[in-house]
């Protein structure tokens, strides 16, 4: 696994977030002889394939595109298949047989890690993982600039190898499909963390339980000196907690711990065998009383490595956001656009409408949500948004997509049928209809609650055009 040179490299999805672009480009630049597989044809790949750019002359490299071929599965040296295969691929089963290596991109570099998962911090969960990872890398980074953050974001981790020495920590965002190759190989982080497990993914994994425990596999393969922290909120991380075997660590919005990071009388508290510590007033955070659960969530990760409190003040306080998460596009006439494409599930986009509605800063005159949501079906229930939507009074524009038909049943189901407003053909249509149906105060609120398979590319993608149709206004 370390020596490459000249070894037959099959890399099984190019893919669109980048992570098939990086593999690639590092294993080239080993020596490896790369072949790239993907069901998708190069005109639907072109933006991969634009930004791999010219390789050297001396690399080795064939793209079969549109299709699979078996003898490709037959001959390789090592498989790398893209988080998005799904691992019952009949091609892999083939490598499988011929007791070829399969790997996925975290395998590959955590084996390469100078301490291995030793200075590995892991974190998952169905929402709040990508913004618990950049606080998490934000604080550490404060602390040790060494800091490398990677893994479920776009950013390719093998490409980073070269900047981290054993005194490096690693911060790396995790995706349920990438923890299925962790129960392969038994290993987990020194600190991993469950943020919260909800409905999501549920037209790959069999029910909730088989996706809770892809989930656990973060921490199910730690020593006693290892870390787990946890949401205490959240009943299924509650309730796998006896799988621990790490030394846990809870988090909790609602409950008043006697050890751990909670929330207490509008403060973030570290509370340690009794003795509490006022950290940072929620009133300094961005706004979302999820934030807050993240913010606790990153307090308990970095507090665990070892990051002192001021620190983590400090850097929470300057934390500004990420992108396609709650973000304001743009105030036109006093109407607020927010981008919040990923949330891909009912839950996120539950979330974002209770952070608007809560929010007098953003809506000074009481104004309403106008909320589009639809897309493409994860098989997830749209009961809980429907009455969300119902409570919080918001408007409702349907995107166009399979998903968006469960909506509108839910919403009927709810009695909220009459919150629709429009129904869109494409992006632009809806945000037209937001645009002049809002008035001075209301919110013009992108968050879909499904994916975005078919109208987009993928959720960046629908993201950056909402903000070019917002921005064109």
């Amino acid at each position: 696994m370390i020596d490459l040179k000249n070894k037959r490299v099959l890399v099984m999805g190019l893919g669109l977030h980048g992570g098939g672009l990086g593999v690639t480009r590092w294993l080239l630049k080993q020596g490896a002889r790369v072949t790239v597989t993907d069901l998708k044809k190069a005109d639907e790949l072109k933006s991969t394939l634009d930004a791999l750019g010219n390789v050297p002359q001396t690399a080795q490299l064939e793209f079969v595109l549109g299709e699979h071929r078996e003898p490709d599965f037959e001959n390789a040296d090592l498989v790398v298949r893209n988080p998005g295969v799904p691992r019952e691929s009949r091609y892999l089963q083939i490598a499988r047989e011929r007791g070829i290596p399969i790997r996925m991109e975290l395998g590959l570099f955590t084996e390469l890690l100078p301490r291995g998962m030793d200075q590995v911090i892991g974190i998952t969960g169905t929402k709040g993982k990508t913004t618990t990872t950049l606080m998490t890398g934000a604080i550490l980074k404060r602390a040790n600039p060494k800091t490398v953050v990677a893994g479920n974001l776009r950013v390719s981790a093998l490409e980073l190898l070269d900047q981290i020495d054993a005194d490096t920590p690693v911060v790396l965002e995790m995706s349920s499909f990438q923890l299925e190759e962790f129960q392969e190989l038994k290993r987990s982080p020194h600190i991993a963390v469950l943020t919260n497990v909800y409905p999501d993914h549920l037209n790959r994994y069999r029910d909730m339980d088989e996706y809770a425990w892809a989930k656990a596999q973060i921490f199910l393969h730690q020593s006693p000196r290892d870390f787990v922290i946890l949401n205490f909120d959240n009943p299924i991380c509650t309730r796998l907690r006896p799988k621990a075997i790490g030394q846990v660590i809870w988090f909790s919005r609602t409950r008043a711990l006697k050890d751990g990071a909670l929330f207490e009388r509008d403060w973030l508290v570290w509370n340690e065998q009794g003795k509490k510590q006022n950290v940072l007033p929620a009133a300094d955070l961005i706004a979302g009383e999820h934030n807050i659960e993240n913010a606790l969530a990153a307090m308990a990760i970095t507090h665990a490595w070892g990051a002192p409190l001021d620190v983590i003040a400090e850097t929470l306080r300057e934390f500004r956001g990420v992108p396609h998460r709650l973000e304001l596009v743009r105030e036109l006439n006093g109407v607020q656009y927010i981008n919040d494409t990923t949330a891909t599930a009912p839950t996120a986009t539950i979330a974002a409408l209770r952070t608007f509605a809560a929010l007098k800063t953003l809506a000074p005159r009481g104004g309403k949500i106008y909320l589009i949501v639809g897309g493409y079906d994860k098989g997830l229930p749209y009961a809980e948004m429907a009455k969300t939507i119902l409570e919080t009074n918001a408007r409702v524009i349907l995107l166009d997509g399979n998903a968006t038909e469960k909506i509108e049943q839910a919403l009927t189901q709810a009695n909220a049928a009459a919150q629709i407003i429009a129904h869109a053909k494409s992006l632009q249509q809806a945000v037209e209809s937001g645009k002049n149906a809002a008035r001075v105060g209301d919110i013009v609120l992108l968050s879909p609650g499904a994916a975005s398979f078919g109208m987009f590319v993928n959720e960046f993608e629908r993201g950056d055009k909402f903000r070019e149709i917002v921005r064109a206004l």
